[in-house]
């Protein structure tokens, strides 16, 4: 197997793990607290802006001119904004209380209860699908980041891990409520990290593996958009909503003075054929 590729397969892989490690945080602990989630969402979007604008969309200016970066860069902006428009990022559901709804003999309650897991089973398998559905640009992103070097791609890579943390949980939660059964909730959350290394195989047989350097600065360029999208439309929003925004704006700054000294050590302590 292609040196290259197997190194994409690897740091896909973190990001699709990290689905189960959210998952597993569900089932080791039933009420997850939202404002550490938040507090996690705000973190990886500054991780996401700051590989965005301060290395993906900067490289692509620089090396192809302001108008051809730029292009490339609204370019992938459009094209994720027509994904999430047919497979919107879903979200964790209301979970209803058991101790309001069940009551020990009462079988009108106990119906009710049975026709509320029946449905939050199903958000969930639907949550499951539409997570996987949008895992596979991400996948996409992070082989074409190791294409243009491992800094790059230990970026993105990292970046997505800590978004998928959240998503996990988004699967997870309802499964769990609804089957009682930790191994089918986690089960469900590992599978749709699976999307993601599966999305690497794709663009590996898409793209050859001598890619012209400049449709290569422009395709990185395209992910800056990418990542700037999600962040924008679907990260701070959760952020603000579980952390609050005072909170969350803490976080993205961390997040992006944490990428920014990342970027410095890898910088310094890879070789220049792998930066």
């Amino acid at each position: 197997m292609d040196s290259q590729l197997m190194v994409g397969l690897a740091l896909s892989c973190i990001g699709g793990l990290s689905t189960s490690i959210g998952g597993l945080s569900v089932i080791i602990n039933k009420t997850p607290s939202l404002k550490l989630l938040g507090l996690l969402q705000g973190f990886a979007a500054g991780l996401m802006l700051s590989i965005s604008f301060f290395d993906l969309a900067h490289n692509a200016i620089n090396s192809l001119g302001y108008l051809k970066g730029n292009l490339w860069f609204f370019a992938g902006v459009i094209f994720f904004a027509v994904v999430t428009k047919f497979i919107p990022e879903p979200t964790a559901v209301p979970i209803p209380d058991d101790k309001k709804t069940k009551n020990v003999g009462d079988r009108r309650n106990r119906d009710i209860m049975k026709r509320q897991r029946r449905q939050v089973l199903f958000s969930g398998i639907i949550t499951a699908i539409g997570i996987s559905l949008h895992n596979f640009p991400e996948g996409m992103a992070v082989f074409l980041g190791s294409m243009k070097g491992l800094r790059v791609g230990l970026n993105l890579a990292l970046a997505i891990a800590l978004h998928n943390i959240p998503e996990g949980i988004a699967v997870a939660l309802p499964v769990y409520f609804a089957t009682e059964s930790k191994w089918q909730a986690l089960k469900l959350a590992s599978f749709c990290g699976f999307a993601e290394p599966l999305g690497v195989i794709i663009i590996a047989c898409l793209f050859p593996r001598s890619l012209n350097p400049e449709i290569l600065e422009g395709l990185l360029g395209a992910v800056g958009g990418v990542m700037a999208f999600l962040t924008l439309h679907e990260m701070l929003p959760l952020a603000f909503d579980y952390a609050g925004q005072k909170q969350s704006v803490k976080a993205v700054f961390c997040g992006m003075a944490f990428m920014c000294a990342s970027l410095f050590l890898l910088r310094l302590s890879l070789p220049e054929n792998m930066v």
